[in-house]
């Protein structure tokens, strides 16, 4: 399943040149598409290619979904957990949980009666830090509910290794979450007699794993911002080499490789289906993958566009 092919190369590229890294996309119930970009701006791309400003939240826009009512819900790195209308009206819903603010808001999803799930990928290291996280590879990662009857904000998990994408099962009894710099996804169950107790749902993954989505089928689609790195995977066990590595400049580091990389995986934790840009030229650093009538939607964290591919 995880055999290179050259399946992303085939999808149509949306306001190529027009967006800054759209980590994470999302669609309203008129087809619209958003995108949050590195200068705190949500894009809104109508169908005929039209784009607009939507909002601005003056930090930096990660994970994107409507609730509901078609508020836009963000994960903002800078701002926290915010609410945004219809109008564009912006208001902050949680920026802090257990006396201990938000570091690195990331990632969410949003339950049928309203909970939303969301991660703080590292306390101790923002955005723009996020390569010292990986570093130092400690645990300074939450995942959280936010309750939009009360306004409680609850730590389900603490001590994760950058806390990042979300997605609920489709029965909704579990949660899925990724720790980027372990290769592995988290399963925490939410329904029945396992209900508050975490497990390992994946481990070892061919790459960094960043966002993941829930199919309207039950499956999963993972994006992975780069495939593994072998020097990376070398120094792993060793944190003095690693601290000397942070005291270079990080034009010297090691760069990720342009790479696109999509998987399929069912609730057993198969991989089912693998999308590939072994160049990385047409779709690289592919940081989120969303379904939406047959088109999956694939955004990055440094790139200036957006993926439309159809499946079959």
């Amino acid at each position: 399943m995880l055999k290179p092919n050259h399946l992303l190369k085939e999808a149509e590229l949306l306001a190529k040149g027009r967006v800054n890294g759209p980590e994470e996309v999302a669609l309203d119930n008129q087809g619209r598409v958003y995108g949050g970009t590195r200068d705190g701006k949500i894009m809104r791309i109508f169908p005929d290619g039209q784009m607009e400003v939507f909002a601005d939240t003056k930090g930096r826009p990660l994970g994107l979904h409507f609730d509901k009512d078609q508020n836009l819900i963000v994960c903002d790195a800078h701002k926290g957990l915010l609410s945004i209308n219809p109008r564009g009206e912006i208001k902050v819903l949680a920026d802090s949980a257990g006396g201990v603010a938000f570091g690195f808001t990331d990632a969410l999803d949003i339950a049928g009666d309203g909970t939303i799930y969301f991660t703080d990928a590292s306390a101790r290291y923002g955005q723009s830090e996020y390569l010292y996280d990986l570093l130092e590879a400690r645990p300074h990662g939450r995942f959280l509910s936010y309750d939009p009857d009360t306004g409680r904000v609850r730590v389900l998990l603490e001590d994760l290794y950058f806390a990042n994408g979300v997605a609920l099962s489709q029965n909704q009894d579990f949660v899925l979450i990724n720790e980027t710099y372990r290769y592995r996804i988290i399963r925490y169950w939410l329904k029945g007699r396992r209900a508050g107790t975490q497990e390992i749902f994946m481990d070892n993954l061919p790459g960094f794993p960043d966002n993941i989505s829930s199919s309207p089928k039950g499956d999963f689609w993972l994006a992975l911002f780069t495939v593994r790195n072998k020097f990376l995977d070398a120094i792993h066990p060793h944190p003095f080499l690693k601290a000397q590595m942070a005291k270079l400049p990080k034009a010297v580091w090691p760069s990720p490789k342009p790479y696109g990389l999509v998987l399929a995986l069912n609730e057993q934790g198969e991989i089912t289906q693998s999308l590939h840009d072994p160049t990385g030229r047409h779709l690289q650093e592919v940081t989120s993958a969303r379904q939406y009538s047959g088109y999956l939607y694939l955004g990055s964290l440094h790139n200036d566009r957006i993926g439309k591919y159809k499946l079959p």
